[in-house]
This record gives C-alpha cells, structure tokens and sequence, in this order.
C-alpha cells in the first residue's frame, strides 16, 4: 500500500464512503424489499417513431465508458438514433465503432462535451440543433440522459470559476436540459429527461444551495492541512441532481409532454473511482463484489432503461436498480422550497456564464 493510500485511509472522507455510502446503499435495498410487490412494476414501452416515421433522437452524456457505453448500445438495440456525448473525441470514436461491430445496423452520431465547460456545452447545443436540421423534418430530440459524472479526489476550478466535480456533475447538467428543453418540448412524441443519482444522496442531512456553495467557493477557503471533501461534495451533487430532476417535474408535467425521471443504478462497476488510490478501490470493488452489491454496466444499465422507456404517467419517481422498481428518495430531496431556490440559485450562476461569455439569451 502506497503514501497516497494511507494518507487517504486517515481522513475522515474515507470512512465516510466506507460506512456511511454502505449504510445508504443498504437502506435503498431495504426500501426495496419493504416495497415488495406492493405495486406492479410499470412496463417498458418501445420508443415511438417520430415525423415521417423517424427514430426518435436520444441523447447520452458520459457515453465512452461505463454505464453511459452500455445505455448508448442499449438504446440503439431499442430502436433509437444515439446521440453519444464525451469529452474525448477518439474515445467516442473507439465507442461508436464497437458498438457497430455489435450492431451494424446501429444508427448513431458522436459529439464532444466537456459538461466542466460553458462554452463546450454551448457549442453542443448548437451543433446537435444543426445536424438536426440537416437530418430531421423535425427540429425535436426525444430523450436526454444525463449519466456523466466524475468523483475528483481534489479541487479544481474549472474556466468558468466553478469547482469541476459540483460543474460536472449538476451545473454542467442543469445547463445542458435547459439548453435543449425547447427540442424536448418540440417533440411531436412524449419526450424525457432522465437524470442518474446517486444513494449516496442520502447522506446528506442539510444542504446549502447558495451561489457560492453552488460554484465551489467554500473550497478555496479550507485551512492549511484540510482535504478536499470528495465524498460529501460528489453527495452533495447527486441531492442536487435529484431535486433538480423533481422541480423539473414540476414545472412542466402539466404544460407540456416532458417527463422526467431519476435514477439510480446502485453500485456499477465504472472507472468512477478512477482518482482514488488504485489499492483502495480495487478492495472496495472486491467487498461490493462478495456482498453481490456490485453490478457490471450491461446489467446495472435496467435502471436507466427503466427510466427512459416507462409510461409519461411515471414522470417525478426515482427508479432504482432495475426490474422497474421505484423507491423513495431521502426525505431533503422532497423539498419543494428548497428545491425552488435551488433552481433559482443555478439560474444565477448559469446567467453569471452568459455574461461572461456574451450571451444573453435566458437560461
């Protein structure tokens, strides 16, 4: 075991993954097993063909590795035209030609994003709305996945000033629904948005959403000595996420035909634990592994299945590691009026990047 690891053993955001991360993902399965079979499961439905019989659009962040590859080829098998959206331009590459060695018939188009970056999102946007209207008598997508998320061991600021864990995985996301909310809304089909949590959401008890908190600023003020808080920040994230997908819920299942769902697959066998100390993840892997807590991407993938293809009625719920089944999440997430100035907050931070950048259009 190296300097790094040991050095990690001893900090309080260790143990918080090792117990307090346990202790929710147990408390997620024991909701499971407490729901039974109290209500059917709801069934999946195969994507609708959209104008002049087109399949219908489908977008998936993080899609080079992990769970976002395995939903890419998933939706494809499905019957829909996968929009696969990374960082790296040779991984998509690498991505899109495995998945054609699978399915040669497989209808697929590759972008890059960095969700750390205003401006990459920005360009994203403007290029997935021209090869539509090269592509499309339809100017629609009808499903956005956000699956990209990162767990950084330190802070970072990203170009625009945010800490690049907290713009990664909620900002980066909150900027890029809103950013394509009208093609979802022009939708002649039910369109969705399916957000992907985490468990891990449960071990926050309070939540700060102001803009300082919500750009990472708390950070660069620690005393000498103090770590990065990776566990409590990549926790804070997925609340975050999780009450941004219900206030999204809100706000349009009564004016329009978007839906929207969060899910959580569990525990994945992903490169999420990348920047940890390789002895310490491989260990955690191999106890969630024995426990059979661990699930590999092609079969934790039913949960984000669940999500994109289940009835408009299920709009609001928090799917959990597949086979349809629903649970609660914690009870903060629930929180309308912190969730109200949650959105209002990022509304601010987002509006606070469009002047920077020039850009005045509403968020």
């Amino acid at each position: 075991m190296d300097r790094e690891a040991l050095r990690m053993l001893c900090t309080p955001q260790f143990w918080r993954m090792a117990v307090l991360w346990t202790l929710s993902l147990l408390h997620s399965y024991l909701l499971v097993l407490l729901r039974g079979r109290a209500a059917a499961a709801p069934r999946r439905r195969r994507p609708q063909l959209v104008a002049n019989g087109r399949r219908p659009i489908g977008v998936v962040t993080g899609a080079t590795s992990g769970l976002g590859r395995a939903a890419a080829a998933a939706l494809a098998r499905e019957g829909y035209h996968v929009v696969l959206a990374g960082r790296s331009t040779q991984l998509l590459h690498e991505t899109v030609q495995e998945i054609r060695r699978q399915q040669p018939d497989a209808h697929l188009e590759a972008f890059q994003l960095n969700l750390a970056s205003y401006k990459s999102i920005k360009k994203f946007g403007a290029s997935l709305k021209q090869w539509i209207q090269e592509t499309s008598s339809e100017p629609a997508i009808q499903l956005l996945i956000n699956n990209a998320g990162i767990l950084a061991k330190a802070h970072r600021v990203t170009e625009d000033g945010l800490d690049e864990m907290i713009q990664t995985n909620y900002i980066g996301p909150f900027i890029l629904t809103n950013i394509l909310l009208p093609l979802l809304k022009n939708s002649s089909a039910p369109s969705r948005v399916v957000n992907l949590t985490s468990f891990t959401h449960r071990c926050v008890s309070s939540i700060d959403v102001s803009e300082d908190a919500l750009r990472g600023l708390k950070f660069s003020r620690h005393k000498v000595g103090e770590t990065y808080p990776l566990a409590s920040t990549y926790e804070y994230t997925k609340l975050c996420l999780a009450m941004f997908s219900y206030e999204l819920h809100r706000q349009l299942h009564k004016s329009s035909a978007v839906s929207v769902i969060a899910a959580d697959p569990g525990v994945v066998n992903t490169k999420i634990m990348r920047e940890l100390p390789q002895c310490l993840s491989w260990f955690a892997f191999l106890v969630l592994r024995f426990l059979n807590l661990l699930q590999e991407p092609c079969t934790a993938v039913g949960a984000v299945l669940d999500a994109a293809l289940v009835p408009p009625e299920e709009s609001g719920k928090y799917f959990y590691g597949g086979k349809g089944r629903t649970i609660t999440s914690s009870w903060l997430s629930y929180d309308t009026e912190v969730a109200k100035k949650l959105w209002a907050e990022s509304s601010a931070v987002v509006k606070e990047l469009q002047l920077r950048e020039g850009d005045f259009r509403k968020s």
